[in-house]
């Protein structure tokens, strides 16, 4: 069986939606207006992205034994992600989130991991060939640190690109951060890593430079609400927010992680890769849920090219 482009190492979960004119306080019981269920998880919002972009993606991940866990499977089957080497858990349910979003498209989440935290190093292991076969691994940190850490330290011994979403955020050592190639914290995310509290490009840039010091090759810091920060050690380039009509911020970021592994996986330059997630990520908020936001690949093309246009730039090529 031919590799994938991208192997994408990650959680899956039920996603229950509900969306309202804005958060509740602490104790306060709301009326919402909307409510939505469907496949999410970061690993999987991941892949079904990457699939919808155009490349070959397979997910390596854990569900439960249950009938949501077979839902998710044949969704994602569905959206072209490969599926055949995620792995059926007896002894934990299929992970879910809860999900509150007001009218901004600011949320709140709360969820409970189930099977996603029973992916183990000797999964890993089992889908070494797969690994070491792709052009680039993306992971996040929904599944066991040693999980990803192993899936990292395969594809860099392969010549593999790693890239990191490393969401929900937790304080990673130095032999972890030199196994990737490029990192993609939020602001919140950027803090935990490095200490600094990230509120616009300045202290973005102290971020990143941090964690270029412990061994990442790139990282793309979120920049506050003004955009996205790339540091490497021979630039530095900044991506402001696209403005587009945002329903719901959820999923976002996954966006960004997939349209980054994929412009990397075609051969594009950094930049042009890092261009392509903020894109991907402004358009993923203009729907409601986690996935039914994450665009296809002529939609994120003909965004570009509008955008483009509107600077008086000229048109992007499928290829540039």
């Amino acid at each position: 069986m031919p590799g994938s482009d991208i192997v994408v190492i990650g959680g899956v979960n039920t996603d229950y939606v509900i969306r309202g004119e804005r958060l509740p306080s602490r104790g306060e019981t709301l009326q919402g207006e909307v409510f939505q269920e469907g496949p999410g998880g970061k690993g999987a919002n991941q892949a079904v992205a990457i699939a919808r972009l155009g490349c070959r993606v397979e997910l390596i991940a854990r569900l439960g034994e249950d009938g949501r866990g077979e839902a998710i499977r044949r969704q994602l089957a569905a959206e072209g992600v490969d599926v055949t080497r995620i792995q059926r858990d007896g002894h934990a349910a299929t992970g879910v989130a809860l999900i509150m979003v007001d009218h901004s498209g600011q949320k709140q989440i709360l969820t409970a991991s189930g099977a996603n935290q029973r992916l183990t190093e000797a999964d890993i292991h089992n889908v070494k060939d797969r690994v070491q076969s792709a052009r680039v691994l993306l992971a996040q940190l929904e599944v066991p640190v040693p999980a990803v850490t192993l899936g990292l330290r395969l594809a860099r011994a392969a010549g593999v690109k790693t890239v990191l979403d490393p969401a929900p955020a937790v304080p990673l050592s130095p032999d972890i951060l030199q196994l990737v190639d490029v990192i993609r914290p939020n602001a919140s995310e950027a803090e935990t890593l490095t200490g600094v509290p990230v509120r616009d490009r300045n202290s973005a840039a102290a971020a990143a430079r941090i964690l270029l010091e412990r061994g990442v090759g790139a990282a793309i810091v979120q920049a506050g609400e003004a955009g996205d920060l790339l540091v490497t050690a021979e630039e530095e380039r900044f991506f402001p927010r696209f403005s587009v009509e945002s329903v719901d911020a959820t999923g976002a970021g996954d966006a960004f992680a997939a349209a980054l592994a994929t412009g990397l996986a075609e051969g594009r330059p950094l930049t042009e890769a890092a261009e392509l997630g903020s894109a991907a990520a402004a358009l993923a908020t203009t729907r409601l849920g986690a996935q039914a936001g994450l665009p296809h690949r002529t939609e994120l093309l003909h965004f570009l090219e509008e955008e483009a246009s509107e600077a008086g730039e000229g048109p992007r090529r499928e290829g540039s």
